[in-house]
C-alpha cells in the first residue's frame, strides 16, 4: 500500500500471511484505526494509537499478550485493549477477528471486560485509602484502586491548587506553546466525581501518625485512613545568590508555575536557563520555539554529562546550538539584577527571564518526622511498602531494591512515578507484586527524541552504535561487561526490545 492509497477496511478481510508471526497488519474499521496481531494462532484486533499520546503501536513490538508503544512504552493487552502500564491510562478499542481460509476478518467491538480485580485479594481491603500528593503517583494509584474494584472511600490530599498534571508536558509542547491547555489535565473534574475520589487540592498534610493511621491538615482538621500512599514527590533545589528572589526568576514544578514562565516569556526577548540538565535543556528549546534568545549557563564541561556522558553531552550542545542556544559552561551564577545576570567569570548577560533547572530534592519531612526509614529517599521494600505499617511510597521519594541493576536506586522520572502507584495501589489490596518494572524515561529537544531504558548510575564504558549526527544510534552504558541501561535516538524498537531483554534477565 503506498501512502496515497485509503487505509484498508479490515472488516473486508485482509490475507493471513500478513499478520503471521507476531506481524502487525494495519488499517481502519468503520472511521478508527486499528491493528490486527496474530498470536499463538489467535487474531486480535485492537486500535491503533497509543492513549497516551498516539504513538503508532504497528511500530511497536508484540511480548506474549501484549502489545508496546514505540514512544513512550505504554503497555496494553492485545486481548482486552487493557491499558497494563502506564503512561497510558486509557484503554484501547477492541474488536472480535474471524478467519475464514486464508483470510482473517474484523467484526464486531467488544465491550471492555469488566477488571477481575477482586481475585488479586488475599487479605481485607484497607477501610480507606489517603494518598498524599497530588501528582503522577497519586494519580496513577488512585484509578487503579478503582480499577481493581476498590470501592471504599479513596482522598488524594495536594498541596498544588490545580488537579494532577501531564507534568513532562510542562517544560515540553506546552512550554513551546505547540500544546493545548486543556491537554494538561490528566483527568477532568467529571473523573473524580464518577469514581468518587475525593480531590483535596490546596491541602497541606503537616503530619502524619502511622499508629493512629491519621494525618493532620494545615486547616488542624484531621483524615484516618486504612492504607496510605506517600507520594509527595520533589521541589526544586533553589538558587542561593543575591537577587534570586526576583520576580523574574522562576522555576518549573506545577502547571502554575509553566504558565508563569509563559506569561513573562510573551513580553520579554531574552532569556538564561540556570542548569543544563534535561529540565533546563528542555525549558531552553521550548523559550527558542517561542522565539526568544536563550543563554545557558552551567558548572558541567557537557550538557547533561553526568546521565549521558561526554560525548553525547557534546552532541546535545551542538543540537542546541543549531537552533540558536548560546552555552556559558564550566561557570555558574554570581548574582542577579532585575535585568542582568552576572556569571562567577564575571561575564554579565542581559537577561529579563531567568529559569532555573538545577535539579530537585525529594520531600521526605513527613516520612522523616513520622519515623520512615530515609536513606536518601524513603526506603521501601521490593512491594513498596515503607518501614511503618500502612505506608507505601511510590514516585521521586522512593528508594527501591532494583533487580535490574542490583542497587537500592530512587528515580526522578514520570513513567517510574505512574508505574509505582499502579503497584503500590494493589499491594494496598494484597496482591503481594514486586515492583520490578525498567525505569524508563523520554527527553524532547527539537525534533530530537531520547528514550533511555534502564539505570545506569555509573558505567565503565559507553559504546555507541550508530550516528549521533544523524539521529540514528543507541547508546549503551556497561558496567563490568554488563549493559546496564540504553540511550536510542531514532531507535525506537531497539528500545523497546532492551527493554523486554531486561525483564527477561
Amino acid at each position: 500500500m503506498t501512502e496515497q492509497d485509503p487505509p484498508r477496511d479490515l472488516t473486508a478481510g485482509g490475507p493471513v500471511a500478513e499478520v503471521r508471526d507476531g506481524a502487525v497488519g494495519a488499517g481502519r474499521v468503520g472511521d478508527e484505526d486499528a491493528i490486527v496481531i496474530e498470536r499463538n494462532q489467535q487474531y486480535f484486533a485492537i486500535g491503533a494509537k497509543c492513549t497516551h499520546y498516539h504513538g503508532p503501536l504497528k511500530d511497536g513490538i508484540v511480548v506474549g499478550d501484549t502489545i508496546r508503544c514505540p514512544w513512550h512504552h505504554a503497555c496494553f493487552s492485545i486481548r482486552t485493549g487493557e491499558a497494563l502500564r502506564a503512561p497510558a491510562l486509557d484503554p484501547l478499542p477492541c474488536w472480535r477477528v474471524e478467519r475464514d481460509g486464508e483470510r482473517v476478518f474484523v467484526r464486531d467491538r467488544i465491550a471492555a471486560p469488566p477488571p477481575a480485580g477482586s481475585k488479586i485479594r488475599s487479605s481485607p481491603s484497607p477501610e480507606s485509602v489517603l494518598i498524599i500528593g497530588g501528582g503522577a503517583a497519586g494519580l496513577a494509584a488512585a484509578q487503579a484502586l478503582r480499577i481493581e474494584r476498590y470501592d471504599r472511600p479513596i482522598v488524594m490530599v495536594s498541596d498544588d491548587n490545580a488537579p494532577p498534571a501531564d507534568r513532562p508536558n510542562l517544560s515540553k509542547d506546552y512550554l513551546a506553546g505547540q500544546a493545548q491547555a486543556d491537554w494538561i489535565p490528566l483527568r477532568g473534574d467529571d473523573f473524580y466525581r464518577e469514581q468518587h475520589i475525593e480531590l483535596l487540592t490546596g491541602t497541606q498534610v503537616v503530619s502524619l501518625d502511622p499508629g493512629s493511621r491519621a494525618v493532620r491538615l494545615r486547616d488542624g482538621s484531621e483524615r484516618h485512613f486504612g492504607s496510605c500512599l506517600l507520594a509527595t514527590g520533589a521541589s526544586p533545589v533553589r538558587l542561593k545568590v543575591t537577587g534570586a528572589d526576583l520576580p523574574h526568576v522562576h522555576y518549573l514544578r506545577t502547571l502554575a508555575d509553566s504558565d508563569a514562565i509563559i506569561g513573562r516569556a510573551t513580553t520579554v526577548k531574552r532569556a538564561v536557563v540556570v542548569g543544563a540538565s534535561f529540565i533546563g535543556l528542555e525549558v531552553a528549546a521550548s523559550l527558542r520555539a517561542r522565539d526568544l534568545d536563550v543563554h545557558v549557563v552551567a558548572p558541567e564541561q557537557y550538557p547533561m554529562e553526568h546521565v549521558l556522558g561526554d560525548q553525547v553531552g557534546r552532541w546535545i550542545r551542538q543540537v542546541h546550538e543549531a537552533h540558536g542556544v548560546v552555552f556559558h559552561l564550566g561557570r555558574q551564577i554570581a548574582s542577579i539584577t532585575p535585568d542582568r545576570v552576572i556569571l562567577s567569570d564575571g561575564t554579565t548577560l542581559t537577561a529579563q527571564l531567568v529559569v532555573v533547572g538545577i535539579g530537585v530534592r525529594p520531600r521526605l519531612e513527613l516520612a522523616e518526622a513520622a519515623g520512615m526509614s530515609i536513606d536518601r529517599g524513603v526506603s521501601v521494600d521490593e512491594y513498596l511498602q515503607a518501614s511503618v505499617p500502612g505506608v507505601f511510597a511510590a514516585g521521586d521519594i522512593a528508594r527501591w531494591p532494583d533487580r535490574h541493576s542490583g542497587e537500592r536506586i530512587r528515580v526522578e522520572h514520570w513513567v517510574v512515578a505512574e508505574r509505582q502507584g499502579q503497584t503500590a495501589a494493589r499491594n494496598m489490596l494484597g496482591a503481594a507484586e514486586r515492583f520490578d518494572a525498567v525505569p524508563f524515561f523520554w527527553s524532547q529537544h527539537y525534533d530530537t527524541a531520547i528514550n533511555y531504558t534502564g539505570h545506569a548510575g555509573r558505567w565503565d564504558v559507553i559504546e555507541i552504535d550508530g550516528q549521533l549526527s544523524s539521529n540514528d544510534c543507541a547508546i549503551a552504558y556497561k558496567k563490568g561487561g554488563r549493559t546496564l541501561a540504553l540511550a536510542t535516538v531514532g531507535r525506537d524498537r531497539q528500545s523497546l526490545e532492551f527493554e523486554a531483554a531486561l525483564e527477561n534477565g
